[in-house]
């Protein structure tokens, strides 16, 4: 096999080099242009969310606390810090998402204001579990034991007595309220305190309060204790259809029979309760992204079966009282994205929130894109077609005899060896032979006026 010349490798080379040069500068623009829409659709969808979210909670050692946890762990794997806020419990979240203090927080129902919170720009991300109302009273109450069975069973019934309400900001005075004013009663008919929900656990057992009334899952801590303690008693609501008729924000449950503790059994038959739905609620102003986080994270904290609900009856959409994000609806009820399972957060969320720019800008860029050949096209013809100019200034020179005969001979020359050093595609080389013959039919001519002249007698 005969080797390839140097000379021959290095013309390929820069051939080549200056193909991709005249591609480049071809499609520049297009890629400029391209790459401005992109950036500016960036910096206007910001996909990428901050690094830090704050989420409001309940009191230290609450269901609420435990479960804000849980979405830190959830989050912290996409590498977003989650700030837990303690408050003093629902009423104290929904204020501070009012107010701009909190992103994300848990709101029990009755809570909001449908109208007013909708237009303040509060959203929900979905219905997460129920928190049933407990009402505990000590067995040893004279009241309870003048009861058929030695039980409370209406909340008339604790007409006189030390009943406590949890704090202002927990929102359970509220409620309470509201069911009291359902059984005819005023606040001042009772002894109310507003303990914390641990302290109020204390002073119930060491006969300091005679009830009660907490709202909270059943994961709390307290609320499991109590269960459990002999000298605690669990009041049943058997009106718990008409109290949820009156507030459609309350719903009907049951704590079946030995839920708590099937060797024990307890409790010892089904009881009857009342309870609220507690939601994820963020701000419209909280990034889409992080809102997507929490809603999927929402899946894996409260998806299991619980005391009071079967496997995927949490989260859900139907129970809201707030309008449903869509990143809330998409996550509980949508089918996540084929991306999803193999890319990591970051890149699927880019993915998601890029991918209709992404089309729009292919879209555009494919009635542009027809520039590109006659840019390419024009770029490699014109390294030819600018000697012309040349070679037309040397014919008019011969033409009109302006010019020394041996100078434009020397011009042609010239042109010539510089047409030699082009380099051009193969599809373009019948214009690089045409320039070539060109000049030679130039040159023909000059020598062919010199022969004449010379031959003719001077004179």
């Amino acid at each position: 096999m005969t080797p390839i010349p140097q000379w021959h490798a290095t013309r390929s080379l820069r051939l080549l080099l200056q193909t991709l040069r005249d591609m480049m500068v071809s499609i520049g623009p297009l890629l400029l242009l391209g790459g401005g829409l992109v950036v500016a659709a960036y910096w206007w969808l910001d996909p990428q969310p901050p690094r830090r979210v704050r989420l409001a909670t309940g009191p230290t050692g609450s269901a609420y606390a435990a479960f804000g946890e849980g979405y830190v762990k959830a989050l912290a794997h996409e590498r977003i810090e989650v700030e837990l806020i303690a408050t003093e419990g629902a009423q104290d979240d929904l204020a501070l998402l009012r107010a701009g203090d909190a992103d994300v927080g848990f709101v029990r129902g009755g809570m909001a204001d449908p109208a007013a919170d909708t237009e303040a720009g509060i959203v929900s991300l979905g219905s997460l579990f129920y928190e049933p109302l407990w009402v505990f009273y000590r067995r040893d109450l004279a009241i309870a034991r003048r009861q058929p069975g030695g039980e409370l069973q209406r909340l008339a019934q604790l007409r006189g007595l030390r009943v406590n309400v949890d704090q202002d900001g927990s929102g359970v005075p509220q409620i309470v309220d509201k069911l009291l004013a359902l059984n005819q009663l005023k606040p001042a008919d009772l002894r109310l305190s507003n303990l914390a929900p641990d302290a109020a656990g204390a002073a119930l057992r060491e006969g300091r309060l005679d009830a009660a009334v907490l709202i909270s899952a059943p994961q709390a801590g307290l609320i499991r204790a109590l269960l459990r303690d002999p000298a605690i008693a669990l009041m049943a609501f058997e009106q718990n259809e008409a109290y949820s008729r009156h507030l459609p924000f309350l719903s009907t449950v049951r704590l079946p029979r030995g839920v708590v503790d099937l060797a024990a059994d307890l409790p010892r038959q089904d009881v009857p309760l009342l309870a609220t739905t507690t939601a994820l609620l963020a701000r419209e102003q909280t990034h889409p992204a992080l809102r997507q986080l929490f809603a999927q994270a929402a899946l894996g904290q409260h998806s299991e079966a619980g005391w009071f609900n079967g496997v995927r009856d949490f989260p859900n959409t139907r129970t809201s009282e707030l309008p449903v994000s869509a990143e809330g609806d998409r996550a509980i009820n949508g089918t996540p994205p084929a991306w999803a399972r193999y890319l990591p957060f970051w890149a699927g969320n880019l993915l998601e929130r890029m991918w209709l720019v992404v089309g729009g800008l292919l879209v555009l860029m494919l009635p542009l894109s027809r520039v590109v050949p006659p840019l390419y096209t024009f770029r490699v013809r014109s390294r030819v077609f600018r000697w012309y100019a040349r070679l037309r200034e040397v014919e008019a020179k011969l033409e009109a005899g302006s010019g020394e005969r041996d100078a434009l001979l020397d011009e042609l020359d010239e042109l010539d060896r510089v047409t030699h050093r082009i380099a051009v595609p193969l599809s373009y080389a019948e214009e690089l032979y045409a320039l070539r013959n060109n000049i030679h039919a130039v040159r023909k001519r000059l020598l062919a006026q010199r022969s004449r002249a010379a031959a003719e007698p001077p004179g």
